[in-house]
């Protein structure tokens, strides 16, 4: 599998099932990034979250190796699925953050292989002129238990980074929010304070000259 960024066009990752990247999204601006899958009808995980950022959402779309867009949706948090990628070609990943004038994001996401020999899984070596072992057999279910007991644990640990890093996001702009208006209280009462002060002042002058 390989990255390339738009624009950039420097590969980030080489030959791996799968990949997961954090970048930052500027206000009005697009990016783009690329795999290449050399075999037909291959399934592909695709993750991604905001991390921080506006209203912590973007828009985004995947197009198949004819520019024909398979997936697309605006205005999304995050998203988890399974796309099939049943034609051999470079696919386009791209992330669109059109409707921040002014806001960036921080993005995570991540791009897997789901492949049913995938060479990458962890299985028991196989000794050659070998008889099928129920032993080894067991040993192989366990396997494949754990692996997928640590994929359903990492999506969890995906899940609490992204709530801790907006929900400190909203911490951070709840206190820049609370110190401006305070300081907009001071100065309201400031002004307010002098307001008064001149009303009596001319009040007490018009009463010295009624008198006189």
């Amino acid at each position: 599998m390989q990255f390339t960024k738009l624009g950039a066009f420097i590969s980030l990752f080489s030959l791996i099932s799968a990949s997961a990247l954090t970048f930052t999204l500027g206000a009005q601006e697009k990016s783009c990034f690329y795999i290449f899958t050399e075999k037909p009808r291959t399934s592909v995980n695709f993750y991604f979250a905001v991390q921080s950022g506006g209203s912590f959402d973007v828009d985004y779309a995947i197009k198949n190796p004819k520019g024909v867009i398979i997936h697309s949706d605006e205005k999304q948090r995050q998203g988890d699925f399974m796309i099939n990628a049943d034609e051999v070609g470079e696919y386009e990943f791209c992330f669109a953050n059109g409707m921040s004038t002014f806001a960036e994001k921080v993005v995570d996401f991540e791009i897997k292989f789901q492949d049913e020999n995938d060479i990458y899984k962890a299985k028991m070596p196989v000794q050659p002129n070998s008889q099928p072992n129920t032993h080894v057999e067991g040993m192989q279910t366990t396997i494949d238990n754990i692996d997928s007991q640590l994929d359903n644990l990492l999506k969890a640990l995906q899940y609490y980074k992204t709530r801790n890093n907006r929900n400190q996001a909203t911490v951070r702009s709840t206190e820049s929010r609370i110190y401006y208006f305070s300081i907009f209280e001071v100065l309201l009462m400031v002004g307010m304070a002098f307001l008064q002060i001149t009303i009596v002042q001319i009040f007490f002058k018009g009463s010295r000259k009624q008198l006189v």
